[in-house]
């Protein structure tokens, strides 16, 4: 993948800077007011990505001491989580969200080389180093940030992030049924190929309407018969 451990060092840091700052000043209303998340306030995404950053500083602790530290108890704990999180008066709110975000940083600077490649378990069950926790991290804050819906969008995202995001969005969307379909963004040159079923659909667009699309934040670019792209299921 097109991406490497100082980038989403990098990512993850501007992708907290791009939540903090669309979370910034939201009162109560706001807070309450509907996400770009179907069915989830701006409330429900700012405390999902506050109990993410807990959750990841538990892998963080985990690379750090030996001792294993899932990123949540269990399901229903994460969703728990969420709930109380999102319920919290606006200012203790952003501050859960300012708050976890510093200590995670604060954990993952710590880490020395040989604590980098400790073997940590994601929330999928997945045995990864920790290396990945950045990356992890990076995509939960640049996505969310837009999905707050108050002045951010994938347009302010960096396009090696895009192209990352893609990448990673593509080959988990490979694994599971699906349109078969090609991607392409002309004006970068960045294209992907998506098995499936049925005829291949041609989608081209924008970089960031084409993350867009495959994280299913919008509709889809067009294809170029004029029509919608292919609806696609869930990515996370």
């Amino acid at each position: 993948m097109s991406r490497t451990f100082d980038d989403t060092r990098r990512w993850a840091l501007l992708g907290t800077e791009l939540t903090l700052k669309a979370a910034a000043g939201l009162d109560a209303a706001a807070f309450a007011a509907p996400s770009a998340l179907p069915g989830w306030s701006r409330a429900h995404v700012a405390a999902h990505v506050a109990a993410n950053a807990e959750a990841l500083s538990n892998l963080v602790h985990w690379a750090a001491t030996g001792e294993p530290t899932p990123m949540y108890a269990s399901p229903e704990e994460r969703a728990t989580g969420i709930e109380r999180g999102r319920a919290l008066p606006a200012a203790e709110l952003t501050a859960w969200l300012r708050g976890s975000a510093d200590a995670l940083e604060k954990g993952m600077a710590a880490l020395g080389e040989e604590q980098w490649r400790a073997q940590v378990v994601t929330a999928q069950g997945r045995t990864v180093p920790a290396t990945e926790v950045p990356w992890l991290r990076s995509r939960e804050v640049c996505v969310h940030a837009v999905d707050l819906a108050n002045g951010v969008s994938f347009a302010d995202l960096p396009p090696d992030f895009l192209t990352a995001l893609c990448d990673d969005v593509v080959t988990k969307r490979a694994a599971a049924p699906g349109p078969a379909l090609t991607l392409r963004a002309p004006a970068t040159g960045a294209a992907w190929d998506l098995p499936g079923d049925g005829e291949v659909a041609l989608v081209t667009g924008e970089l960031p309407d084409i993350a867009a699309y495959l994280t299913g934040r919008n509709a889809g670019p067009l294809t170029p018969d004029g029509t919608r792209a292919p609806t696609l299921g869930a990515w996370l």
